[in-house]
């Protein structure tokens, strides 16, 4: 089957590519004002994109040409911070997805504990276990669509980590940092069944038939 996304509703192309492009990591993004007003929302059209230097980059959706919070914050100030969300926090991580009006703290209204920032205005997430000081350093709009996207590329400024799941040599204990991905539809997936396969190749087993 042969889908050219022209052709076709948003809504379909939607529905395809959140189930075809999965797991996806969950960017927890708190954002600040210029009037100190706190905003926090979740996106799973988020990753990290390189290391060296570290960068994040997601793209929050303008509905009908309108700005949300996040995206309206971050191209005022520049800055926000990635909070990674585990197992325990996703009910609350789901409930700041609520469709708040502009300007409701979604701290507040999901029980959650904002923490000050050290390099960035924005707040964290203190029950996060892992957040990321970010400054905006580049943003790409898609226009003239519907529900038109903007990708928001973070340089990471400051990595903060739970002491309890840090390792030797800033490894992290994947038994005790619990996340999730995001599925399709309200669909979510948790990262207890790894598995492990080796990097250290051996030409001449890949090559002796």
């Amino acid at each position: 089957m042969h889908i050219y996304p022209e052709n076709h509703d948003i809504k379909d192309t939607y529905k395809i590519l959140t189930a075809a492009v999965t797991p996806r990591p969950i960017g927890w993004v708190s954002s600040v004002n210029a009037a100190g007003e706190r905003n926090l929302a979740p996106f799973s059209f988020f990753n990290v994109v390189g290391y060296d230097p570290p960068h994040v980059i997601f793209s929050p959706i303008s509905p009908n040409g309108k700005k949300k919070d996040t995206l309206a914050n971050i191209l005022e100030t520049g800055e926000f911070v990635v909070n990674m969300v585990t197992e325990e926090l996703a009910e609350k991580m789901n409930k700041t997805s609520a469709p708040l009006p502009s300007g409701m703290d979604e701290f507040e209204f999901a029980g959650l504990t904002p923490e000050d920032s050290v390099m960035v205005k924005a707040p964290r997430v203190k029950e996060s276990p892992i957040q990321f000081e970010c400054e905006m350093v580049h943003h790409y709009s898609f226009v003239d669509r519907q529900n038109g996207s903007t990708v928001i590329f973070g340089r990471i400024k400051l990595i903060h980590v739970a002491d309890e799941i840090m390792l030797p040599d800033f490894k992290i204990n994947t038994e005790l940092y619990k996340t999730i991905g995001k599925m399709e539809g309200g669909m979510y997936c948790r990262t207890r069944d790894q598995f492990f396969i080796s990097r250290e190749f051996d030409p001449k087993e890949w090559l002796k038939d």
